[in-house]
């Protein structure tokens, strides 16, 4: 469910999901590790699936894959700290991978710094901010939503 949901939210905002200046709604879904551990994989397979079915190059896939699982296992490590430290992991992953991916994959010619920044950008808005909305909808209703051997 997760994976569809992120595959979902990526392609139906195709047109900011991707390229150097983007804010990919899916990624507000990296704050559901908090949650439950069955969120990593599904955020994983997600972006892998999003990223093939948007026509990524194979380093796109491969790389922004690992950044959105790195982001993943982050957050779910954070889940006991405060909410604002657990979307801290995907937006430092892919602040620091998806330049590299743009770069090398899309011949980017921007600087690499300038991409971080771009890129760091929209992971603040989409995990930062849509994703601590996502949270506090969810934490009301959390023991209603996920089981008990998911926390």
């Amino acid at each position: 469910m997760i994976a569809a949901a992120y595959v979902a939210l990526t392609i139906a905002f195709a047109p900011f999901s991707f390229k150097e200046i983007q804010v990919r709604i899916s990624e507000a879904l990296t704050i559901l590790p908090v949650f439950t551990p069955a969120a990593v994989p599904g955020l994983a397979v997600g972006c892998l699936l999003a990223n093939i079915i948007g026509g990524a190059e194979l380093f796109d896939v491969i790389f922004g894959s690992l950044a959105t699982l790195i982001g993943a296992v982050g957050t779910r490590m954070l889940r006991d700290k405060k909410p604002v430290l657990a979307v801290i992991p995907p937006i430092v992953s892919n602040m620091l991978i998806i330049p590299f991916v743009l770069r090398y994959a899309y011949s980017i010619p921007l600087p690499i710094p300038m991409m971080m920044l771009t890129v760091g950008i929209g992971e603040m808005i989409s995990c930062g901010i849509l994703g601590l909305l996502l949270y506090k909808a969810l934490f009301a209703h959390r023991k209603s939503i996920f089981k008990a051997e998911d926390r």
